[in-house]
């Protein structure tokens, strides 16, 4: 039979073949074969006589992500707040940019409306082409548009600590009850209360899995991609590659860089001209041999 993981723990891989949820079990072979299942996974197992069953095979993944561990998302959901705390936009480029190199579209959502509106925000992720939408976890603004976007597909939830990652899932499915907590006014950031990754089914169709914030989100050797491939990692840099004055243009202070041209023009926001060049100079350090 075959069935999708919605979550691992404590050894068990509990497998959803449309019908019902079975805990399975890894058989010894995929142990052997050093694969490790991950959460999103479409896997092959057997049932057996007890209720539970035994993973036989992974299936071929189109995607997959390092930390946290999840295969084959539709989408990123990036939330983000312009409320406390405050996003800085290089986490949202960030992960943007790994979602880009696993062929995975990001969605911005911007959470707190009610509190600040976030429209310059907003702004910034519309210019460069991204699905954005801005929402309140408390007043339901903008919660229909965002069940439009997720419907019939699988999305990670992600943000900085204290966004409402969790808020949001509780307020798009009244009854998950996903423990939240509290922002810590002292601190500007909410308590880690996600601490691991599910997917859960909603009644719109959409599969969510509600991850651990950036700090779990964070960059690895594998997934920070070589300086020279990042620049097609930036969406709204593409009319302008390749119509720089010199062919190994890196488009960070280059004379006749058509990107730098566009980020002056304002063609390109400034912001992720600046997220560009953080996340080259991250790859400058990091050896091929290493990335493995």
């Amino acid at each position: 039979m075959e069935g999708i993981i919605l979550k691992a723990l404590s050894g068990f891989y509990y497998v959803d073949d449309g019908q019902t949820v079975i805990p399975c079990r890894g058989r010894g072979k995929l142990r052997h074969a050093k694969v490790t299942p991950l959460v999103g996974d479409r896997v092959e197992f057997t049932p057996l006589s007890d209720g539970q069953g035994a993973l036989e095979a992974v299936l071929p993944r189109k995607n997959q992500f390092h930390r946290p561990a999840v295969a084959n998302i539709d989408q990123l959901v990036i939330i983000a707040s312009q409320a406390i705390p405050v996003t800085d936009p290089f986490l949202i480029d960030r992960v943007a940019a790994i979602a880009e190199g696993n062929g995975c579209e990001s969605v911005i959502c911007i959470n707190k409306c009610d509190l600040v509106s976030g429209e310059d925000l907003a702004a910034i992720y519309q210019k460069a082409g991204f699905p954005t939408v801005q929402v309140s976890a408390e007043t339901g603004e903008g919660l229909d548009r965002l069940r439009e976007l997720i419907a019939g597909k699988v999305s990670a939830f992600t943000g900085n600590s204290g966004v409402g990652k969790s808020s949001i899932l509780n307020a798009l499915e009244p009854g998950i009850a996903l423990e939240t907590s509290a922002v810590s006014q002292k601190l500007g950031r909410g308590r880690h209360t996600t601490r691991h990754v599910e997917l859960i089914r909603l009644s719109c169709g959409a599969l969510v899995a509600d991850t651990p914030g950036f700090s779990s989100f964070e960059l690895d050797k594998g997934e920070l991609c070589r300086k020279e491939e990042l620049a097609s990692r930036f969406r709204e840099f593409a009319p302008y590659i390749g119509k720089c004055q010199f062919l190994d243009c890196a488009h960070i202070k280059e004379k006749g860089c058509a990107v730098r041209s566009a980020v002056k023009a304002g063609e390109i926001p400034k912001s992720r001209h600046d997220s560009y060049v953080r996340l080259y100079e991250q790859a400058k350090q990091i050896p091929d041999w290493e990335r493995d």
